[in-house]
């Protein structure tokens, strides 16, 4: 049954408006008597019914209340460097069905792909989209936020101070802390996973984030490709500490 998400809070009835009320009528050429599924902004999901259609909406009926929360009980965040179109596309869509909050895109030294200010922003809507998208198709009862792209030295100033958090740092030198002893060591709601570009992290910015205070673990003593570094890195996070286990 198709998900919505809707800016506002459940309600006998629901106006649809916008890109997915277009959606509804122009694509899936929806008829009065359909349902959908609708998810607000509190987490709160219901069973709708689709009464009345204008020019640019969409009229909904409530139906039912569901008991549906599909959300992990932590704060998961990708902070992926950033990875060449198609891949970086998938990276983000896998973080929707694995369960994360978040994913912040990072300009490091090794990244293959360059982008300007125009293009970077263009980039984040692309992923918010696909994004958005994901977590209709995979039934979350939350939108995962696609952050604005930043740089190294920019994420660690702002996960300095961060309360009930910890940045794990993916790197391919580590070989003596696995992540599953790592995680097996932690209780805390919220973690960062920093996966690096195709071509690795340099030494500087290993060491930087290291003084930051990034707890530097390892896969495996397998190279990984890093778009499978980040699928591999949220699987494990959250069968160790989410709801996969």
């Amino acid at each position: 049954m198709r998900r919505l998400f809707y800016k506002g809070m459940l309600a006998d009835t629901v106006e649809i408006t916008g890109s997915d009320a277009h959606h509804l009528m122009h694509v899936m050429r929806a008829k009065a008597g359909q349902q959908i599924i609708l998810v607000d902004d509190a987490n709160q999901v219901a069973r709708m019914e689709m009464t009345a259609f204008r020019e640019d909406a969409v009229t909904l009926t409530l139906l039912e209340r569901l008991e549906a929360d599909t959300e992990s009980p932590i704060d998961l965040i990708l902070a992926q460097c950033l990875l060449k179109s198609d891949k970086m596309d998938m990276v983000v869509q896998k973080a929707v069905e694995l369960g994360a909050v978040g994913v912040i895109p990072v300009r490091s030294q090794n990244c293959v792909v360059r982008y300007d200010a125009k293009k970077a922003a263009a980039r984040q809507q692309r992923w918010q989209k696909i994004a958005d998208e994901a977590a209709k198709q995979c039934g979350r009862t939350a939108l995962l936020e696609v952050a604005p792209v930043t740089d190294i030295k920019s994420l660690l100033e702002s996960e300095n101070g961060q309360q009930d958090s910890v940045l794990v740092f993916f790197y391919e030198n580590e070989d003596q802390q696995t992540v599953k002893d790592y995680l097996q060591k932690i209780t805390v709601r919220r973690i960062v996973l920093l996966v690096g570009p195709e071509g690795g992290f340099s030494l500087e910015e290993a060491k930087a984030v290291e003084e930051a205070g990034g707890k530097s673990v390892t896969l495996g003593p397998r190279i990984l490709r890093a778009e499978t570094a980040a699928l591999t890195a949220m699987s494990v996070v959250q069968y160790e500490c989410g709801d996969l286990g």
